[in-house]
């Protein structure tokens, strides 16, 4: 046999290009990495954010599944939703940390999804949810508990906890079974903060404690105490909640037809009301920011919760406050959106799907009804345009499409609008 004579320096190119070619299929194949820290994502418009729950039963013994927390991930994230907030660690309710592993699974399977969480530690007083009376000015022995899981939990998946909340309207007094006075707030947030300065938490987690505005100085003056002032000073940015929702029954002032307006067709009476609603927020969170400036501080503030009920046979209903129709809730939920994304505000919009167990005894009462989808998985109202986008091609719940309430007919849907009544009615029922 004739023996080839090597040519070094082709074969030479011939290995640099194969490596080469290698090297490229394995950048192609790599994660695009991105570092990114609650300040990265809180105010980003890039960075939707939602309140999810995915419990699909009456009780919330019966635990959504892996599969179905991915299932709805994967819904929420051709939406543009990027931040969810969970609101426990309870160990008997292992939602929390099913959903972040869902989201770690979702990662191994496809190195670019991205999906962060606001994670909530549950806060209570003492013999909150017994038959005991509340003690509000003594904390519930189960809060340590629960802030060492959410503590576990940052640590285990520092890549998708972002935030931890202390407490979720923990300190607004309207919260009669278990409310806490903010000197509880206060230990937990610092003792998070003590461990971020330690080395034990990621310095680039942000804490906070979600609340109602009120609890944040911005209405009655009975909140402004010592250890409010602290706690704003000591939290990285304030979450707070704002719902002229419930406000069309409590505090309607804002809601009823002026007498200017009687006249107007109704349609334009629903939009001028539901102008009137994002006033209404837009001056809760003005109170909230005045406040926290008047006793020198300076920090971010984000809305932690808001949103709007599509069904209601209570006060939001046909014989009460009439705030409550799809068609209302797609207004609020558009013009929410419009004016957050705009001034820099992340928005923790209330919430994804419908939950059947807030208000398991009244399938018709408005607690169930504040998502952005049915339990079946059918788009609202107020989504109705991602559907016509076909952003959810392909994707289920419960094994069903992604379609339109209504079968997409506004006809239909406008029939159960609702006019607001006017400001004389209000005033007769108050």
């Amino acid at each position: 046999m004739k023996k080839m004579k090597l040519n070094i320096p082709i074969y030479l190119m011939l290995v640099v290009f194969i490596m080469a070619c290698n090297q490229k299929r394995k950048e192609e194949i790599m994660p695009t990495t991105k570092k990114v820290s609650a300040k990265d994502i809180l105010g980003n418009p890039d960075y939707l954010a939602i309140s999810y729950g995915g419990y699909r039963k009456k009780s919330r013994d019966s635990q959504p599944t892996i599969p179905q927390l991915k299932e709805d991930m994967k819904i929420l994230s051709a939406m543009g939703i990027k931040v969810l907030r969970t609101y426990n660690v309870q160990p008997k309710l292992p939602h929390a940390s099913n959903v972040l592993k869902a989201i770690s699974e979702l990662k191994a399977e496809d190195p670019n999804f991205e999906m962060y969480v606001m994670l909530g530690a549950w806060i209570d007083c003492l013999n909150a949810w017994t038959d005991k009376a509340p003690n509000h000015d003594i904390e519930s022995p189960n809060n340590e508990g629960e802030i060492n899981r959410a503590v576990a939990l940052a640590n285990k998946y520092p890549d998708i906890v972002k935030v931890i909340a202390v407490g979720n309207e923990a300190m607004v007094k309207w919260a009669t079974s278990y409310y806490v006075q903010p000197d509880v707030i206060l230990k937990w947030v610092n003792y998070l903060q003590d461990l971020k300065a330690e080395g034990k938490l990621s310095k680039d987690l942000w804490i906070t404690s979600s609340d109602d505005f009120s609890s944040w100085g911005g209405g009655d003056s009975k909140y402004h105490v010592e250890a409010l002032d602290e706690l704003i000073k000591a939290v990285d940015y304030i979450s707070m909640h704002t719902y002229p929702y419930h406000n069309t029954h409590y505090n309607p002032e804002f809601w009823g037809v002026p007498d200017a307006h009687k006249d107007v067709p109704d349609i334009t009476k629903i939009e001028m009301a539901m102008e009137r609603s994002i006033k209404f927020s837009k001056r809760q969170y003005d109170s909230v920011t005045n406040y926290m400036k008047s006793i020198g501080a300076n920090k971010p503030v984000h809305i932690g919760e808001t949103g709007w009920a599509s069904i209601s046979n209570g006060h939001y209903g046909n014989n009460g406050s009439r705030a409550t129709d799809e068609y209302k809730e797609g207004l609020f939920h558009q013009q929410m959106r419009e004016w957050t994304n705009r001034a820099g505000i992340s928005c923790f919009y209330f919430e994804a799907f419908n939950e059947r167990w807030k208000d398991a005894r009244n399938s018709k009462g408005s607690e169930n009804h504040f998502g952005l989808f049915t339990l079946e998985g059918k788009a609202k109202y107020a989504i109705w345009d991602l559907v016509d986008k076909g952003i959810f091609e392909g994707l289920t719940r419960g094994g069903k499409p992604i379609t339109k309430t209504y079968n997409g007919d506004k006809e239909e849907l406008m029939k159960d609008v609702l006019v607001p009544p006017t400001k004389e009615e209000i005033m007769a029922t108050h």
